[in-house]
């Protein structure tokens, strides 16, 4: 893509202030959760350095550490501004790593499938479609059931539940861009298939699947917080954005909803604005609008 796409991309992408406003957040919250060591005024991984005397203190209370929790604190008395920058920096880490390696996986078995066709496009798309007629949450919990707690075992989950959604667009766009003169005339010369395939093919392919990654982030980490919700995601002693509303579900009716409610407001920012760029995103990239 040459400087002047970029341009009109961008010209076109801030055309809606929504979409922007949205982008702005993204780029916020990526910054939070990179900086999260540096900026958080506690480590809430750090088990040794926690006060259970500072369990569950109200927003703007100072603790034992000498600092205000402007969020409160949670029932272990990790400070909850320190937990929520953490717990995006975690959950963002595994959405996005997870994003890209099914994105990856995913989109080599969409373009193979289309380019070969026969027997194996046949059989890899109908393996693709059994996976998508099941819900992407019963999938993670199955495999997450089956490989157990942990960073890597449910980054596996979320590339095993996610991978279909990239074959089934990359196959979708693949497949029309075979049947296109460009290809037949690039297969006509001595290039080889793989040449063709990521030369030619695959760059055509890329607009739908870009669109495709910011939703799927998007799903990844409300997946990541379902799971962690359930008790079934990340162990205790990393508490992310959904362990961190189940922890303070059950003081709900108590009156300490801070516990709850700011994780699970980070949550919905986050997820909200990554589907807001990827909805504008996919009104630039649609090769109609130019129509």
């Amino acid at each position: 893509m040459n400087a002047t796409a970029l341009r009109e991309g961008w010209a076109e992408y801030r055309r809606s202030p929504v979409a922007v406003l949205a982008l702005l957040v993204v780029v916020a919250v990526v910054a939070l959760a990179l900086l999260a060591p540096w900026i958080a005024p506690q480590d809430p991984y750090n088990q040794a350095g926690l006060d259970l005397f500072d369990a569950r203190l109200p927003p703007g209370e100072t603790g034992s550490g000498g600092y205000v929790h402007w969020l409160g604190t949670d029932n272990a008395g990790r400070d909850l501004l320190s937990a929520i920058l953490y717990g995006l920096r975690l959950s963002l880490t595994i959405s996005v790593t997870a994003g890209l390696v099914a994105l990856v996986v995913g989109a080599a078995i969409g373009l193979a499938a289309a380019y070969y066709g026969g027997w194996f496009g046949a059989l890899a798309m109908r393996v693709v479609d059994l996976q998508l007629s099941l819900p992407a949450i019963l999938l993670a919990l199955v495999m997450v059931a089956m490989l157990g707690q942990g960073v890597p075992q449910l980054m596996l989950a979320l590339i095993a539940a996610q991978y279909a959604y990239f074959a089934r667009t990359a196959f979708g766009a693949a497949s029309a861009e075979r049947r296109k003169d460009y290809i037949e005339a690039a297969l006509s010369t001595p290039l080889s298939g793989g040449r063709v395939l990521l030369r030619h093919l695959l760059p055509n392919t890329l607009p739908p699947l870009i669109v495709v990654v910011t939703v799927q982030i998007a799903t990844a980490i409300s997946l990541e917080a379902t799971l962690s919700f359930l008790g079934l995601g990340l162990p205790i002693t990393r508490p992310s954005l959904g362990l961190l509303i189940a922890n303070g579900f059950q003081f709900m009716l108590s009156g300490r909803y801070w516990i709850s409610v700011y994780p699970g407001i980070a949550l919905m920012l986050t997820v909200l604005a990554i589907n807001l760029v990827g909805d504008q995103l996919r009104q630039v990239l649609n090769p109609r609008r130019r129509r």
